[in-house]
């Protein structure tokens, strides 16, 4: 199990990105959050295994229709035992 921090930099508010993250996650098998930044950047931790962790990563760079990702900044860290996938505010 790996847990990931990415901060998601762009046109990634307004655009659905925080709702679409927590889908794709829970669809890959995911547990974490999500949230906006107050500097216009999404921040997500995310949970799980390699495989679907590489794939959420991938579908990351690109975002949601309407999003225009520019880079993501990834820091591993501690497993913090998430049991769902939350959209925090």
């Amino acid at each position: 199990m790996l847990h990931k921090e990415i901060v998601v930099k762009g046109m990634v508010q307004g655009v659905y990105f925080r709702a679409t993250a927590r889908s794709v996650a829970v669809r890959m098998g995911l547990t974490g959050a999500v949230k906006n930044l107050p500097d216009g950047h999404v921040w997500i931790a995310a949970e799980g295994p390699q495989a679907a962790m590489d794939e959420f990563i991938s579908w990351c760079r690109i975002g949601p229709s309407g999003s225009k990702v520019t880079g993501l900044d990834i820091t591993d860290g501690p497993l913090q035992h998430y049991t769902d996938f939350n959209i925090l505010h």
